[in-house]
């Protein structure tokens, strides 16, 4: 029987010998994985660009801050590696974390004898590198830090719902990848992604790398660089003006586009709300790139179409008179925005006087069918297929009678901006339709080879030549004529010829909402009329403070920024010293208080500084960010957290004062400050909320 059990034995080990397998179970594998240590090698994320090259959206790095509680933690050297002085640390923390020393101890102080480590809560996440050398500086017992793979926004907000934004695919990864959930960061995550390497090293029984151990490597292949068409210097402008206009009135929405004319390039592009990508604050608002996502009725701006295809199609007679006022269609009463009318009049007020009731006589006279006819030719209802992720087609309403009517004004059709924007073009570019680019190129970031480029494309040309100057004539019109709904647009020395438009916003009761400032407002501009170089496309939903006529607001944008446009040349590739009109704000970080206010003095901008400190540990706006002449900056210093005199801040100001210090602040009124209910000089560590008040000059 021992013989016998010994030649089984044999023959099993000389099975597993030769097959490697034991109970199913691969041997080799099973061994080779055991003393073999497979890393993953993060490939690095391509950059987003302006079309300069400047830096929109790179590859960063960021960090969570957490402290050992537990005594019997040692160094590798022996020495203490938990918390030894709670309030030392909790002092020394609160000068770099937005928490006070109370609630810091609170955090420093385990819940149980067995808790190992303490968190911060979303205070002691997402550090910058900036913050994280500060605390590691001080060398305090117990202090240490996760890193995790992240995504820097250097111009803050910069376009942001058209840039978008990244995630971890694993919150609690380190080695976690990210990737693209909004705007062009979701539309190339591919490219950008690059794919990622692996490391296999040799490991003993408990882990540990072998020194001298074989490598094999998969190398990582980075991610490709794409370029956008925004100009930096045009879209930090467009930003000031945008956030302006969001505080003094407060639409609902605002949307401002700058378009080459000529080549289709997206200069600039904007909306409001809107998020910082570096912070999230106001992401929860601002989740979507309203540019494509969002379909509206535009309003009066579709006038352009229609007075195109009435000439076009030979329905148009100038000198043809017609009763203003209102019109029945379809058993529907249409009016115009001024329901007393201007008596009979030519069909040429029509478009300058912003007619409804003269659009709907040129509707009716080139008959439905060509009028859907000309709407297809200019792609309504169709996407323009722009590399932004989520666009929506629209579509027109033209089962009745009055809905076809009602086309002819902007109402029953719904579009996206990036549609209005392609269909007007074909105005500039006499009668060929040019598609709205964002993206420049993409380029290789590991040959440097540029493996996609787009160019100016023509996607159909809806008109003819003949007929894209009459109506930029028409347009013309609109800001000289003395009955024209945009005179306020009319800046002397720049030939603007513009279309102002207020469309009612449908009501989820059914009709369209009531109150003077429920509508959609906009204005179209092409610049300069005759031979476009600019198409400028501003909107604006709902302004909850409308304290001046919707025109006068639209213009405290439009205007000023075509003089920008003007000035700075026809294009990006010939344009003038414009950028010298921007303050690229410098690093303060571990400068002097006193050397930092006098660079700050001699960049002719504003400060203002938070803390008794003699160093900087933070600023705001950050490092790289472009800003217009006195501008404030704000700095916190590395001593006791000090409330500033605020007299004379601007709302913004106060923002940034919140931002940097964590602290809760509510506003009062507009303006400028006159009073807060924290004197300067207090320790605001343990404030609580603080009130500001201010008031117009």
């Amino acid at each position: 029987m021992t013989a016998f059990s010994f030649i089984l034995f044999i023959q099993r080990f000389a099975y597993i010998s030769v097959s490697k397998q034991y109970d199913g179970v691969n041997l080799e594998k099973r061994t080779k994985a055991k003393y073999e240590k497979v890393t993953k090698v993060n490939a690095k994320r391509g950059d987003i660009l302006d079309v300069n090259g400047d830096m929109i959206a790179g590859d960063s790095t960021i960090y969570n801050i957490y402290a050992i509680v537990n005594h019997k933690s040692k160094t590798a050297t022996g020495k203490a590696d938990y918390v030894v002085d709670k309030e030392k640390t909790a002092r020394m923390l609160s000068k770099y974390l937005p928490l006070s020393e109370k609630q810091l101890i609170k955090y420093l102080t385990p819940q149980n004898k067995k808790q190992y480590q303490v968190e911060f809560g979303q205070s002691g996440r997402n550090l910058s590198i900036e913050i994280k050398r500060k605390i590691a500086a001080q060398k305090l017992p117990g202090i240490h830090f996760v890193e995790f793979p992240s995504r820097s926004y250097p111009s803050g907000v910069f376009a942001t719902n058209l840039v978008g934004i990244t995630k971890a695919d694993n919150a609690n990864d380190q080695n976690s990848n990210i990737s693209g959930v909004m705007g062009i960061e979701k539309y190339f995550n591919k490219l950008l992604s690059g794919q990622d390497g692996k490391k296999i090293t040799k490991v003993d029984f408990n882990g540990n790398e072998l020194p001298n151990s074989q490598v094999n490597e998969k190398q990582s292949i980075d991610g490709s660089n794409v370029y956008l068409t925004l100009n930096s210097k045009i879209q930090q402008y467009a930003e000031i003006l945008a956030q302006d206009i969001s505080d003094k009135y407060e639409p609902k929405n605002l949307q401002i586009l700058v378009m080459n004319a000529k080549t289709g390039a997206i200069e600039a592009a904007t909306q409001r709300p809107t998020f910082n990508p570096t912070t999230g604050k106001g992401l929860a608002n601002s989740w979507r790139d309203t540019l494509v996502e969002d379909q509206f009725e535009p309003g009066s701006v579709m006038k352009i179409l229609t007075l195109s295809a009435s000439i076009d199609s030979g329905n148009y007679d100038p000198d043809e008179l017609y009763k203003s006022g209102s019109v029945e269609v379809g058993g529907r009463t249409i009016s115009d925005w001024n329901n007393a009318g201007w008596g009979y009049i030519p069909l040429s007020e029509a478009f300058p006087r912003s007619s409804n009731v003269g659009m709907v006589k040129l509707e009716q006279r080139m008959g439905s069918k060509t009028w859907m006819k000309y709407m297809r030719r200019f792609d309504i209802g169709t996407k323009t297929n722009i590399p932004l992720p989520g666009e929506v087609a629209g579509g027109i309403s033209f089962q009745h009678t009055s809905d076809q009517a009602m086309t002819s004004f902007g109402q029953s059709v719904n579009v996206n901006t990036i549609q209005m924007l392609q269909a007007f073009s074909a105005i500039a570019n006499d009668g060929k339709m040019i598609k709205p680019q964002i993206v420049q190129k993409v380029v290789n970031a590991n040959t440097g080879k540029t493996t996609q480029s787009f160019k100016r494309q023509v996607v159909g040309q809806p008109i003819k030549k003949s007929t894209a100057k009459q109506v930029q004539k028409a347009m013309r019109q609109v800001v000289t004529k003395n009955y024209g709904t945009g005179l306020v647009y009319n800046i002397p020395g720049i030939k603007v010829g513009v279309k102002t438009g207020t469309a009612q916003i449908a009501s989820p009761n059914g009709g369209y909402l009531t109150g003077n400032n429920n509508y959609i407002f906009s204005v179209a501009g092409m610049i300069p009329y005759n031979d476009p170089n600019y198409i400028v496309y501003i909107t604006m939903r709902q302004p909850q403070k409308m304290t001046e006529s919707p025109e006068k607001i639209l213009s405290e944008v439009f205007n000023p920024l075509v003089k920008r446009l003007v000035n700075q040349g026809k294009s990006q590739t010939n344009s003038t010293q414009a950028g010298n009109q921007y303050v690229e704000v410098p690093s303060l970080l571990d400068k002097s208080t006193n050397d930092s206010l006098s660079k700050i003095s001699n960049l002719k901008l504003q400060s203002g500084v938070i803390g008794t400190g003699n160093k900087v540990v933070q600023q705001l706006p950050a490092s790289g960010e472009k800003v217009m002449p006195g501008q404030r900056m704000v700095l916190l210093t590395n001593g006791a957290m000090t409330m500033p005199d605020l007299t004379g801040w601007s709302k913004n100001d106060v923002l940034k004062f919140a931002e940097i210090t964590g602290k809760q602040v509510t506003t009062k009124g507009d303006g400028y400050v006159v009073k807060q209910s924290v004197s300067s000089g207090h320790v605001i560590n343990d404030s609580g909320k603080i009130i500001v008040t201010l008031k117009n000059k």
